[in-house]
């Protein structure tokens, strides 16, 4: 007989209660129960019926209950091949922004590869992090507005081993001449902007925890754009990239700011299908 408090009559009871909350209710729930049992998901899957179920998972699980984002729960995000710290003073990182290292390694593939990167918006690091980690001979640099996201970014340089290879600034593209603490021309340059429209309809758990400031631009979710891409030629370097996550219907409308300040732009999708990246270069 199955105790009654074992972790597999949990995760079941979990599954259940998440099923109205998340569109992956059972993974929810393996990633909490792991997390509170301080031990990899896969050790307490082949370990569910020995295990109990500590009284930190039902804490986890009413947060859960309230939509706020298991990442947020369990401090943690997994992004391209690093675990990174999160906390809501950051947006969490996605799978979909991958498309841009992606897009970064196509560039790059039969080109010398980039001596200095930069990373405009940097939140977690994630972005700067990942492409380090994929261009070993490159340095980096990270700006963003918040200093408490800049924190969680160099926390996260330090605990990946990057951070002798990345200098985070204190700065906002918003900012008068923001461009020119900055020691360019940069080889690559990332950026995942603000670009929800401000009355967009979003999950509870996106709009209810992660920073505003990180989501919306505007009604048409385009100010940032408008903001940062007729500053991007003065930043690349002739053979360089400057790579953008794009909403899935903005891929026209981004192209359109980029032509107009000087780029040229090729779309990339991720692995979804959708449009998620363009790759920019200077026209000639």
């Amino acid at each position: 007989m199955i105790k009654e408090n074992t972790a597999i009559i949990a995760l079941d009871k979990a599954a259940a209660a998440l099923s109205g909350v998340s569109d992956t209710p059972r993974l929810d729930a393996e990633i909490l129960l792991a997390h509170a049992l301080n031990m990899d998901r896969n050790e307490m899957l082949m370990r569910r019926h020995e295990l109990s179920a500590p009284i930190s998972f039902t804490a986890m699980l009413s947060r859960r209950m309230a939509h706020e984002p298991v990442a947020y729960i369990t401090g943690i995000q997994h992004f391209w091949d690093l675990t990174l710290t999160v906390n809501p003073d950051v947006l969490i990182p996605r799978s979909d922004s991958e498309a841009l290292l992606d897009a970064a390694v196509h560039f790059f593939k039969n080109k010398a590869k980039p001596s200095k990167i930069l990373d405009l918006g940097t939140g977690s690091g994630a972005l700067i992090l990942a492409a380090l980690s994929l261009f070993p001979m490159a340095k980096g640099v990270a700006i963003d507005a918040s200093l408490s996201a800049l924190k969680v970014a160099a926390q996260n340089s330090r605990d990946t081993g990057f951070a002798d290879r990345a200098d985070f600034l204190h700065l906002s593209w918003r900012d008068a001449d923001w461009t020119g603490v900055m020691h360019g021309p940069f080889d690559l340059i990332l950026c995942n902007p603000p670009y929800v429209e401000t009355g967009a309809d979003l999950l509870p758990m996106v709009r209810d925890y992660e920073p505003a400031s990180a989501l919306f631009s505007g009604e048409e979710g385009l100010d940032d754009y408008r903001i940062v891409l007729p500053s991007i030629p003065d930043l690349l370097a002739e053979d360089g990239t400057a790579i953008f996550e794009i909403g899935s219907a903005q891929a026209e409308r981004v192209s359109g700011i980029a032509q107009d300040s000087g780029l040229k732009a090729v779309l990339t999708h991720d692995l979804a299908g959708n449009p998620r990246a363009l790759t920019m270069t200077k026209r000639v």
